[in-house]
Parts: C-alpha cells; sequence; structure tokens
C-alpha cells in the first residue's frame, strides 16, 4: 500500500470507529475509537480460529507490520501532538508549578526507569541494561493520552497544569533518557563503539546534546517564528508559518541530532502565551487555536486506532502476558514513586493541594510513544516480551485508568465548585 492509500484507511477507520463510539459507547472520543479498535482487532483473530484456511490473522499482521508505527509515530505525528498540546498551556501557569514539573519532568523519570528496571529484571530475569531500556521507555506518561483525559475530567487548574506540563516535558527527558540506556545496553547497533567506558562517555554526551540542545532549538525557533508573525497580519499565513514551525522544526532538530520532543513543546509554549499575547490579533488567534485543536483531535483518533492495530504485533503467549501482567503494578508503583518523592521533598517549602498523589499518579497514562520506542527497541530474544509488556501496560492505562481518572479526582481531591 502507498502512503496515501495507508492514510486514506486510518481516516476512514478513525471516522468509522469514531462514529460507533459516539453512537453506542458514548466514551470519550480517543479512549471510544481504541475499544473498538481492539474488538475489531480481537474479532479478526477469533475469526482466524473458527476460518484458519481464511488466513485472516496473517493478512492483517501484513498490513499492519507494514505501516512502522515507530517511524509513523516519532518521525511523523508526534511533533504536531506536542506542539498542539504546549500551545495550550500558558507560561504563567507553568511557571508557578516549574518546580514540580522538571522535579517530576527528572528525578520521576530516572526513579521510574531504576524502578521498573530492576524489578522487571528480577521478575523475568532479562539482563539488568536491557531491563533498564523497557523501563525508561514505560515510565514517561504520553501528553497525548493524558492530554485527552484532561479535557474529560475537569481538575481544578493548578493540578491540570502539574499534569499536563509533566507530560509534555518527561516526555521529551524520557525518550533521550531510552536513547542513552539503549546506546548503553546495544553499544553495536546504536552505533557506539568501543568498550563500555567508551559508550558510557558518549551517552552522557548524547543526553546533553539531545536534551539542552532540543530546548535551545525550540526557543530559537519559537523566538524567530514570533518575531515573524508580529509583523503579519493574516490568520491564513500565519497559520500556515505555525504548521511550518512544527514540520520543519522537528525534521531539523533530527538532523541536528537534539531532542524533536523537546524542541517541540519548547516552541510550543513560546508560540502559544507570548506568540498569542504579542504576535496575532485576535481573529489569528482564535483560527490558530482552532486549527491545532483540529489537528490534535484528528491525530489522536488516528493514533489511538493504530495502538488497538497493533495487537496483531505482539506474541499472546501465556508467558509474555504474565510478564506483561507483572510490568502493570512495576508501572504503576513506580509511577507513584516517581510522583511521591518530588512532592515529599518539596513539601517544605510549598503547599499541595489535597490529593495530588493519588490524582497525578492514576492521571499518568502511558500511551503510543510507549509503544512506538518498543517498536524501535533493537532485534534480540527479549523484544517480543519488551513489545508485549508494553502494550499490555498501555492499554491498560489507556482504557483502565483513562475511564476512571474523573472517579479518582471525585474521590481524592476535585474542589466543591468542579463537582
Amino acid at each position: 500500500m502507498t502512503i496515501l492509500q495507508i492514510t486514506s484507511t486510518l481516516i476512514v477507520l478513525a471516522g468509522m470507529f469514531g462514529a460507533i463510539n459516539y453512537l453506542f459507547l458514548r466514551l470519550p472520543s480517543a479512549i471510544g475509537i481504541l475499544i473498538v479498535s481492539l474488538l475489531a482487532s480481537m474479532s479478526v483473530l477469533v475469526m482466524d480460529l473458527v476460518l484458519p484456511g481464511l488466513n485472516m490473522a496473517a493478512t492483517a499482521r501484513k498490513v499492519v507490520l507494514g505501516i512502522d508505527f515507530s517511524d509513523a509515530l516519532l518521525e511523523g505525528m508526534l511533533g504536531l501532538l506536542l506542539f498542539a498540546g504546549a500551545l495550550h498551556v500558558k507560561l504563567a501557569d507553568l511557571r508557578q508549578q516549574w518546580t514540580v514539573v522538571v522535579l517530576m519532568a527528572t528525578l520521576g523519570v530516572g526513579l521510574s526507569t531504576a524502578i521498573v528496571g530492576f524489578g522487571f529484571s528480577w521478575i523475568t530475569g532479562m539482563p539488568l541494561m536491557v531491563a533498564l531500556v523497557f523501563g525508561a521507555l514505560i515510565s514517561p506518561t504520553d501528553p497525548v493520552a493524558v492530554m485527552g483525559v484532561l479535557r474529560e475530567a475537569s481538575l481544578r487548574k493548578s493540578l491540570e497544569t502539574k499534569i499536563a506540563g509533566e507530560s509534555l516535558f518527561n516526555d521529551g527527558v524520557g525518550y533521550v533518557v531510552f536513547l542513552v540506556l539503549v546506546a548503553l545496553a546495544f553499544p553495536a547497533v546504536g552505533g557506539h563503539g568501543g568498550g563500555h567506558e567508551t559508550t558510557a562517555m558518549t551517552a552522557i554526551t548524547l543526553f546533553v546534546q539531545e536534551a539542552f540542545g532540543g530546548a535551545i532549538l525550540g526557543i530559537v525557533l519559537g523566538w524567530l517564528t514570533f518575531r515573524v508573525m508580529r509583523r503579519i497580519d493574516d490568520y491564513s499565513l500565519e497559520v500556515l508559518i505555525t504548521l511550518g514551525l512544527a514540520f520543519g522544526g522537528y525534521e531539523l532538530a533530527v538532523w541536528l541530532h537534539v531532542s524533536a520532543p523537546i524542541m517541540a513543546v519548547c516552541a510550543g509554549l513560546l508560540i502559544g502565551d507570548i506568540g498569542t499575547k504579542h504576535g496575532m490579533s485576535e481573529e489569528t488567534r482564535r483560527y490558530v487555536e482552532a486549527f491545532w485543536k483540529l489537528i490534535d483531535e484528528i491525530l489522536n483518533a488516528v493514533l489511538f486506532l493504530l495502538i488497538g492495530f497493533e495487537v496483531f504485533a505482539v506474541t499472546l503467549d501465556m508467558q509474555y502476558l504474565t510478564a506483561g501482567a507483572s510490568a502493570i503494578a512495576l508501572a504503576l508503583f513506580a509511577r507513584l514513586m516517581a510522583v511521591a518523592i518530588p512532592i515529599f521533598l518539596l513539601r517544605p517549602f510549598r503547599g499541595f493541594g489535597r490529593g495530588v498523589i493519588p490524582i497525578m499518579t492514576w492521571g499518568g497514562l502511558k500511551g503510543g510513544i510507549s509503544v512506538a520506542l518498543a517498536l524501535s527497541v533493537p532485534d534480540g530474544e527479549w523484544k517480543t516480551m519488551i513489545l508485549t509488556a508494553t502494550y499490555l501496560v498501555v492499554i491498560f492505562s489507556i482504557i483502565v485508568q483513562g475511564l476512571t481518572v474523573a472517579q479518582v479526582a471525585n474521590r481524592f481531591g476535585r474542589e466543591p465548585d468542579l463537582m
């Protein structure tokens, strides 16, 4: 299938499954599309058992594997999704919560990676460095999934900013940590020759280059774009310029070997705050916000559709399913520690609202980024287990946590005027 055929098919299916959800399930849009997609995939697997001569599962698997989910997300959709998400987070709100966001996006990701890595290695016998790679790809919360749920949960503003800001930044930091650990665990594949000391030094350099380089590039490109937009009063052209910033900036970051996700977040934050205040007319602001909201919702629907279809890429073996069940528990415990420890460290210096730990723990959803990173892990004897465990964690997170986070908010910390 050509790229146009694949894109057309995904858009058609996303629209069909979205309509089915709207008419019958009435779940939040993205989660409903995922569930319908997952049910359709499972139906194909069941039909294949009943009528094995039709080879339905094999055909579906071939089509799904023909869509490079990892490249489609990491090199295509992710920049647009992160840019769109960052546009709606205001710097003033983020500034009030910056200590929590920074600690959770750095210390929290590190703690979660270590807890999942050591725990998964002990449970499965997986080599520690490979297990840490799994810990890194499963630790970041997915801003796409998180922000989709936030729109439904109606949390208080300070808590929403903490969760949204953390999910945007820990995604970029987690991606960098993943790249570093892959370089250490698979030095030959990662392209870093030599012994362990050389690889470790290269990994440290890679982390600094990716993280800080991505932030600097995003700020510079965002500022230059803002300066250009100040001189223009044409909403269609300005929408096009923001689209060029998201597409071009992401590809430039990839070419410069700096973190493209962090670039997209920083550029989006700058345009969404300073750009909308000082560089756009009211008419342009409305069109830019409406355009990026639509882009966000369309790509969100396609992404969750693809997650449902990725069941064909995993191995539904009892050993791997058991490892996946343990990974769900590990990921939840690691998320609890990643939230609780930074908050305990900051409690002497600032106050926190009621229920912040349980809500942020349960609201830290995993998503397509984890699946994409799992698919990009170099081939080896443990990749199948990593992929299956990742998929189970993501499905549990989106469906179970995503559908119950509003109830958790009601139970632990929603303000009276939001109840």
